[in-house]
């Protein structure tokens, strides 16, 4: 993984609380979604080191409900690079509190931009050469097949 990704990789572990559940008693899919933006928006400004906003949500999946006697771990990861736009991937693991159990909850793609100074979308100015950036990312991906 290039050491921009891998350096820009979030983690974050909640507790799931009485007050986080909906009328089923599993955890609330909008506090899920809060969560995870939260993850996403990390992992975007420690990658780009700039302002960055969420554009838009992808490719949400709730793929088993989280419970109250679980835990959840909540991790971001840089998906996709291009100049106008960064795609952040994010995945929940819910985890069991008093056992060993541990699976994917929740995956989803959030869309980032970056904005200027008149709070206003633009060109992402990475910290680095981006088409360099590319060309390596596309050397290791070839590499790893």
């Amino acid at each position: 993984m290039h050491d921009f990704i891998k350096k820009s990789l979030t983690k974050q572990c909640k507790a799931i609380f009485p007050n986080t559940l909906n009328a089923n008693n599993t955890l609330f899919g909008g506090e899920a979604m809060k969560w995870m933006d939260e993850v996403a928006y990390i992992t975007a400004s420690r990658f780009t080191r700039l302002h960055m906003f969420t554009m838009s949500t992808d490719k949400v999946k709730f793929l088993r409900p989280m419970k109250s006697d679980h835990f959840v771990e909540v991790i971001g990861c840089v998906e996709k690079v291009t100049a106008a736009k960064l795609i952040i991937k994010v995945e929940i693991y819910s985890e069991e509190l008093y056992g060993t159990n541990r699976e994917k909850a929740v995956e989803a793609s959030f869309v980032f931009v970056s904005l200027n100074e008149h709070l206003a979308p633009c060109r992402i100015r990475y910290p680095f050469d981006l088409d360099k950036f590319l060309k390596e990312v596309e050397e290791e991906d070839k590499t790893t097949v």
